[in-house]
């Protein structure tokens, strides 16, 4: 195999939100033995390398982007692997797997420990770089080794040790700079799959009654800070329902930014900054994004 390299592509129609201009160049990976030539790749075309896979968790700005996106659809079924590790099945999957096919997938093989991820748009590399987590479940918390690439490196699998994990954060320890993550191991607990199925109902029941699931969203805009769910301050600060242009904060969840038609990046960033401005002169609380914010 070989790595593919196409025009740049809108990031407004590569990301949940439907946010962002023009990449310089996409750089498309379809086997992991690809990432061998992707250092000399990206040093040709220029540019800052931007990981795009489900393109959830986005806030793209508009225009002219000086960004080479890295595709890496790096894709197949989920592996079991013989070994048990303290009663738990380790499951090998690639990083361009959509998250949502990973749940169910584990739900059907028996397997708990992200039953409540479902409905959480994105493949499992993002999974992994931002610990996405849902109702009591993370794939931090499940996460027993990454295959890392790494300019310097190259592709190599780190186990647990070489590797944190917190709320909303994965960091390879050693590694500066721009990685990619090409696939992962987890840990899973055995458990009856119609019981594991009943719970993912009921997380999705919940989900659809608060949350807007269905509408053009990248997921919740801004981390909880210690002691304050940021829905709360947001909707203390009177930003529930807020729009600016096309762009507005949901009026069933605050912490959601919906992209309401034709929004722009400079609306959605001027939306943002005003939030967190309003929160911090209302509560004292400094809101951090948890979506990225590109270039």
């Amino acid at each position: 195999m070989a790595l593919e390299v196409k025009p740049g592509p809108m990031l407004a129609a590569r990301t949940t939100l439907r946010l962002g201009g023009r990449a310089l160049a996409e750089v498309v990976l379809t086997d992991m033995e690809d990432a061998r030539d992707l250092s000399e790749t990206l040093g040709r075309l220029g540019g800052r390398p931007l990981v795009l896979g489900g393109g959830s968790n986005i806030l793209a700005a508009d225009g002219e982007l000086p960004l080479t996106v890295v595709s890496p659809n790096l894709r197949g079924e989920p592996e079991t692997l013989r070994e048990r590790f303290a009663g738990k099945v380790r499951v090998r999957v690639l990083a361009g797997v959509k998250l949502q096919r990973l749940v169910a997938w584990l739900a059907t093989q028996g397997l708990s420990g992200l039953r409540g991820l479902i409905g959480v748009p994105g493949t499992v590399g993002g999974a992994v770089v931002g610990n996405a987590g849902s109702y009591g479940d993370a794939m931090g918390g499940v996460l027993a080794r990454v295959c890392l690439w790494t300019p310097e490196t190259g592709a190599a699998w780190l186990d647990r040790e070489a590797f944190s994990t917190a709320y909303r954060r994965f960091s390879p320890k050693g590694v500066v700079g721009f990685y990619l993550v090409l696939a992962a191991e987890i840990d899973c607990e055995p458990r009856e799959p119609v019981a594991i199925r009943q719970e993912m109902v009921a997380c999705l029941s919940k989900k659809k009654a608060s949350q807007p699931i269905t509408a053009a969203t990248a997921g919740c805009v801004f981390k909880n800070p210690p002691g304050a769910p940021a829905w709360k301050l947001l909707t203390e600060a009177g930003f529930k329902g807020k729009r600016l242009g096309d762009m507005a904060f949901s009026e069933k969840h605050a912490n959601f930014m919906i992209n309401c038609g034709k929004g722009t990046g400079g609306e959605a960033l001027s939306l943002l900054q005003a939030a967190r401005e309003a929160v911090l002169a209302q509560s004292g609380y400094e809101l951090e994004p948890e979506v990225r914010i590109v270039p």
